[in-house]
C-alpha cells in the first residue's frame, strides 16, 4: 500500500484522492491552532515556499484529539492559519489520528512508522513526557501520535521515508526534504 491508495476531504467536504500528489514530495501534518507548537506554522510556510515550485506540498489535517486543542471549524481553522501565518499549502477536513475512529491514512502512517521517541534538546520534551506519562502509562511502546504537528515524510513514489515528532527541528526535516526533492 501507498499514501496514494487514500481518500481524504477537503475542508469543503469534498472527498479526493491522494493519488493526485503522486510525484511529488510531501509532508503530512496533524495540526492544532492553540498548541504551544502552533508557530510551526510559519516554519512549514516556509518550507512550503521555498520548496512548492520543485515538487513540494505539505498536507495538513487539523485534529482536536490533543488537550482540545484544535476546536474551530476547518473553515475557521484555514482562516487563522492564513491570516496568522501566511499559510497557503493545503489544510483538509479535520480527522482523528488516534483511536478507533482514526482515519484510515493515518492507520496506515501510524503501522509503517511508530513512535520512536521525542527529541530530547527540544524545551518541550520533558514536558510531553511527563503530562504523557501520567495520561498513558507506556505511552512510548505504542505507535500512536503522541501530540500535534507530528509529521510523516513520503517520497515521489508513495513511500513513508520517515516519521517526525513535534520536537524535531525543522532543518533537519528540510534536509530530508531536499535529498528526496
Amino acid at each position: 500500500m501507498k499514501v496514494y491508495d487514500f481518500n481524504v476531504r477537503e475542508r469543503n467536504g469534498e472527498e479526493i484522492n491522494l493519488g493526485i500528489y503522486e510525484g511529488k514530495v510531501l509532508l503530512i501534518v496533524n495540526s492544532a491552532t492553540q498548541c504551544g507548537f502552533t508557530p510551526q506554522y510559519s516554519k512549514l510556510q516556509e518550507l512550503y515556499d521555498k520548496y512548492s515550485n520543485q515538487g513540494f506540498v505539505i498536507l495538513d489535517f487539523p485534529c482536536n484529539q490533543f488537550k482540545n486543542q484544535a476546536p474551530e471549524s476547518a473553515d475557521d481553522i484555514q482562516k487563522f492559519c492564513e491570516s496568522n501565518y501566511g499559510v497557503s499549502y493545503p489544510i483538509h477536513d479535520k480527522i482523528e489520528v488516534n483511536g478507533d475512529n482514526a482515519h484510515p491514512l493515518y492507520k496506515f502512517l501510524k503501522e509503517s512508522h511508530g513512535f520512536r521517541g521525542f527529541d530530547e534538546d527540544h524545551p518541550l520534551a520533558s514536558v510531553l513526557d511527563d503530562m504523557l506519562s501520567k495520561d498513558q502509562p507506556g505511552y512510548k511502546s505504542s505507535p500512536d501520535i503522541k501530540w500535534n504537528f507530528t509529521k510523516f515524510l513520503i517520497d515521489r513514489n508513495g513511500n513513508i521515508i520517515d516519521r517526525f515528532e513535534p520536537t524535531k527541528d525543522l532543518s533537519l526535516i528540510e534536509e530530508k526534504i531536499k535529498e528526496l526533492l
